[in-house]
């Protein structure tokens, strides 16, 4: 199958979102950084960064700066599936800091617009458990949190009374 990288539209903010996105992952970096030419049509000016390529953790992606035509929305997100608990609160942290805003299930939106998806590994195990009732348990906890707690779901899971 080729080589798949997802294109993130911004207006005018690619340089500064994949610089906060390089920060954040290991294994991550800035690559070819390409920038408008002459006659360029409003707002962008010659100059201007056009696209900034950069790797998240050996994922390549793509930053375009094309205008405010188009917005990202929930409808695509970026899924951080994170070791533990301590890991997700770090993204949690900074991805929702200066403007980020927290939605319900471990979603958010950083202060680009960007939706992610931060929740540790067993999530997945307790929500997805052999023992019906008990997965239902950890998906309705899960249902009520904005910032996953982990603790919470898996007390939820176990039938302990909060």
């Amino acid at each position: 199958m080729p080589k798949q990288i997802p294109c993130l539209w911004f207006d005018g903010q690619a340089e500064e979102a994949a610089t906060l996105y390089t920060s954040l992952f290991p294994n991550s970096s800035i690559g070819a950084i390409t920038r408008y030419g002459p006659d360029m049509p409003p707002p962008m000016k010659e100059g201007d960064v056009l696209t900034v390529d950069f790797i998240l953790d050996g994922q390549p992606y793509t930053a375009l700066n094309g205008g405010p035509q188009f917005t990202f929305s929930e409808a695509v997100s970026l899924q951080i599936l994170c070791k533990d608990q301590e890991e997700a609160d770090h993204y949690w942290d900074r991805l929702t800091e200066n403007g980020g805003e927290e939605s319900m299930c471990g979603w958010l939106k950083d202060r680009f617009g960007l939706s992610w998806q931060v929740f540790p590994e067993e999530l997945i195990a307790l929500t997805t458990d052999p023992d019906p009732g008990r997965a239902q348990r950890a998906t309705q906890a899960m249902l009520q949190m904005r910032r996953i707690d982990m603790a919470e779901i898996r007390r939820a899971a176990d039938g302990v009374p909060a």
